[in-house]
């Protein structure tokens, strides 16, 4: 096995902690909500064997990097110019950059705004989407019982307080309900109940054993850093949706022009948002050289950490094409 290893570095005003592993050209790993450098934990070592310098952020708001307090300084802007700045920090001209859930959208405009720096993209989960006509929180799914989680998520601090009330539990419901094992009946994660929030969801309980790609270990990993650092960090990245919208206006219609690879689970609750599986279908519209698009059979959202063998098997064909 080759052995990770964890440093911290300065990047665009915040000091960051990465783990990586291997030598030669970067790739960096960009996770999502509510994950860290740990969700690519299979990938690292992979990707090194494989030739590769790869490198595991736990980014913006999350485990051991910096946790800005305000909410305006987690845009996707702020995000890609973490990257930049990680890319420079390791001595590097470009590096190949992979992005899963909330990652996926830093990594797809990484690419976008500094195809010089990131001369090819990796997304995982969640495909490139372009700026939409409207404010997004204005057009999300809600009736007069529930909304879209997104939209939950939008007042600080309710649902860090529904989160933390049990770390563990949230940990273990959020990987377990949009995984592919998640129980038959299990409510879709998508909608919340406008009364009750997050803890009146429903479905019954969880299994008590755990899938056979989630380990207590993992679980124990999870549960101690969030515990630690709340969920803040993560959540506020959801609050900058309409303020990336603002942001990114000079860059309606532009496409991704750097080659692309995308990874997506069938059973991915991001592939049954409206819209979405047409986007997927059409993906080379936006992003001309997109590679391959890869769906993995019974494979949930949690793509890297279900799916290791294959999820790796793609990525280090798709680096060593470029």
């Amino acid at each position: 096995m080759t052995e990770i290893t964890h440093r911290f570095i300065d990047t665009n005003g915040i000091r960051m902690h990465i783990a990586e592993a291997g030598s030669g050209p970067p790739v960096l790993l960009c996770h999502g909500f509510p994950e860290s450098w740990y969700s690519w934990r299979h990938q690292l070592g992979a990707l090194a064997a494989a030739g590769f310098h790869a490198v595991a952020p736990d980014m913006r708001g999350y485990g051991q990097t910096e946790r800005p307090e305000a909410i305006d300084q987690y845009t996707l802007l702020h995000l890609v110019g973490d990257m930049v700045g990680l890319v420079d920090a390791l001595g590097a001209q470009t590096a190949v950059i992979a992005g899963h859930d909330w990652g996926a959208p830093v990594a797809w405009h990484a690419a976008l705004l500094r195809p010089d720096r990131f001369p090819a993209v990796i997304g995982l989960s969640v495909p490139y989407r372009p700026r939409g006509q409207a404010r997004p929180t204005t057009v999300m799914p809600q009736t007069d019982d529930a909304v879209f989680y997104q939209l939950h998520f939008q007042a600080p601090g309710v649902a860090e307080a529904e989160l933390e009330h049990d770390v563990r539990a949230s940990i273990v419901g959020l990987l377990l309900r949009v995984s592919g094992d998640a129980p038959p009946g299990t409510p879709a994660f998508g909608m919340v109940p406008r009364v009750g929030g997050l803890r009146a969801r429903g479905g019954g309980p969880l299994p008590t054993t755990l899938p056979g790609w989630l380990t207590p270990a993992d679980v124990d990993f999870y549960t101690g850093e969030f515990t630690r650092t709340g969920f803040r960090g993560g959540l506020n990245w959801y609050r900058n949706i309409d303020r990336n919208w603002e942001l990114l206006a000079p860059f309606a219609g532009a496409r991704v022009t750097v080659p692309a690879l995308f990874i997506a689970g069938e059973r991915d609750l991001v592939l049954s948002f409206p819209g979405l599986k047409e986007l997927v279908a059409n993906l080379t519209l936006l992003v001309p050289q997109l590679r391959q698009t890869v769906i993995l059979p019974g494979c949930g959202h949690w793509t890297q950490q279900e799916r290791p063998e294959a999820v790796n098997a793609a990525m280090i064909d798709f680096l060593r094409g470029l």
